[in-house]
């Protein structure tokens, strides 16, 4: 309907612009060609100029990157006259090809001012989001922020640009850090939290846009060692973890939720698993907690039919243990860590072993059935296709 609009507008103003210069010709015919030059030249000028400008710009995301490829060559070279890669495996070629398809037949003219006023628009309001600096200790990781005192540890998801997207780094760097807090003795609490307003919007989809057709098959054999890896961290780490959820979480963030011993969410917080949605499957041993905490209906409507959950929502189906108002989120969550953290560590160890150790071979097998699953999930048409969708709503800048 968009796109009609835009081809009906850009049809007015070219018979309006026609009738102009057939009356402008009975007066200065040789003035029209050059005013008709001199507009072309400043305006392609002013793409050109644009196209520049983006160079400049902090990583704005694939779905801005793929308007600006696509208004760009709209622009340049008119409606899209190529066919869609036959490779179903091919993101970032398929991505294209569906972006410039989709902006369908708006003239040159009218997808040179898109490109301009999208390139002024993101250099105008791109304020600088800044990581987390290192307090006190400092840290070694990048994707991630860690620091500690009074017997806790806590590890911040700090790429807030990025509304903390889960990288390959982070896993990383997360399962490295987790490691660290288990084997410090000083170390009673660890507590998980995101940077901004985010604690995080799940795996970043720019991974697979990074990668070659051919290399698919190696990707999702490395993402299913990597996520075994992963989620293994949390179900064995020994000393209570804890996740502070300042913000919406989504897919394996909000499924690792399960995993930890206490979730305090502020009340802007929401949850989602849009796992069927983006043609994957089940992570992070959901496929056994989730019932087992919300029962069957409940855990098949968040799972299954990507259900979003408010904070409160949450709550009530046993995933959040308490929900604050946001302007005292910070402060409750820390008068509750600051408890943990003064109780007798040797105690609660022994004691969270003795609840994790009825569950850990379920876990473990959870998790296993999950990444052989993923894996397949990852090189299947179907999966791209879904992928595709995905960034085909997300809606204009």
């Amino acid at each position: 309907m968009a796109s009609s609009l835009r081809l009906r507008q850009s049809l007015r103003f070219s018979t309006a612009f026609a009738a102009r210069s057939l009356l402008n010709m009975r007066f200065n015919r040789s003035n029209l060609i050059h005013t008709g030059r001199k507009t072309f030249g400043v305006q392609y000028a002013e793409l050109e100029a644009a196209k520049e400008r983006s160079t400049a710009l902090e990583d704005p995301g694939t779905i801005a990157k793929l308007q600006m490829y696509a208004l760009y060559k709209q622009a340049t070279e008119g409606p899209c006259n190529i066919p869609m890669p036959s490779d179903a495996h091919d993101f970032m070629g398929r991505a294209k090809w569906q972006a410039w398809s989709s902006v369908g037949n708006i003239s040159q003219n009218e997808a040179q001012k898109e490109y301009i006023d999208l390139i002024n628009g993101l250099v105008g309001t791109e304020a600088p989001v800044k990581t987390e600096e290192a307090v006190g200790e400092a840290s070694v990781f990048k994707d991630i922020k860690v620091t500690k005192g009074d017997n806790v540890f806590t590890i911040l998801l700090n790429r807030p640009a990025k509304k903390n997207a889960n990288s390959l780094l982070m896993y990383n760097e997360i399962i490295q850090a987790l490691d660290q807090a288990s084997k410090d003795d000083s170390v009673t609490v660890t507590v998980i939290t995101g940077a901004g307003d985010y604690y995080s919007s799940g795996l970043d989809l720019d991974i697979f846009m990074n990668i070659q057709p051919k290399d698919i098959p190696m990707m999702a054999g490395k993402g299913r060692e990597l996520l075994k890896q992963y989620v293994a961290a949390y179900v064995d780490f020994p000393k209570p973890l804890v996740a502070a959820v300042n913000g919406p979480a989504m897919g394996l963030a909000a499924t690792t939720l399960g995993l930890c011993d206490a979730v305090y969410a502020s009340d802007t917080a929401m949850f989602h698993w849009p796992f069927t949605d983006l043609g994957i499957s089940l992570e992070g041993a959901s496929s056994y907690v989730f019932p087992k905490i919300m029962g069957y209906a409940k855990a098949n409507e968040v799972l299954l039919f990507n259900k979003k959950l408010t904070a409160h929502e949450a709550c009530e189906r046993g995933l959040v243990t308490e929900v604050f108002p946001h302007d005292n989120f910070q402060k409750e969550v820390q008068a509750r860590i600051d408890y943990i953290a003064q109780l007798p560590p040797q105690s609660v160890m022994e004691s969270k072993k003795l609840i994790r150790d009825q569950e850990r071979e379920k876990l473990q097998k959870a998790c296993e059935m999950e990444c052989e699953v993923l894996e397949g999930r990852f090189v299947s048409e179907e999966c791209t296709k879904a992928i595709m969708t995905f960034f085909s709503k997300k809606p204009r800048l």
